[in-house]
């Protein structure tokens, strides 16, 4: 297991309420000994002119569930914190508007100071239609 603060759903989901997490509906629904799961709707708040999931909403939901990771990863919230330093993305496949796509954050690396993730995003029928990498660097809380 790599959670070092054991993170609970209710936890997360507490986490993200009145922020960019909440306002894209994005929910935490599954730990695993070495990821996370979430859910984000393909609605009004997340797609494109063209009725598809926009591609920005799927690096929000990437880089929002590296960082919610990397924090329970930390030995002391109150000293330390995460920010991310690096995202990329690459989009595969689109997701019409009406679905709910799942994301899942595993580990490349977590180290003392540095933490490197890697988030796959698939639509309903388990299609892969995003892989992302985010690098997050652990500060001191200020």
């Amino acid at each position: 297991m790599i959670w070092i603060t054991p993170p609970t759903l209710a936890a997360i989901n507490a986490m993200g309420k009145a922020t960019l997490v909440d306002h894209l509906g994005i929910v935490f629904t599954e730990i695993g000994p070495d990821f996370l799961r979430a859910t984000m709707p393909v609605d009004h708040r997340t797609v494109q002119p063209m009725r598809l999931l926009h591609g920005g909403a799927s690096v929000a939901l990437a880089e929002s569930m590296g960082s919610v990771a990397s924090s329970f990863c930390l030995p002391d919230l109150a000293t330390q914190s995460v920010v991310g330093v690096e995202i990329n993305a690459n989009h595969l496949s689109s997701t019409p508007e009406g679905s709910m796509v799942t994301a899942t954050v595993s580990p490349i690396k977590v180290g003392r100071t540095l933490h490197v993730w890697e988030i796959k995003i698939h639509r309903p029928d388990d299609r892969l239609i995003c892989v992302s990498r985010i690098t997050i660097a652990v500060v001191a809380r200020r």
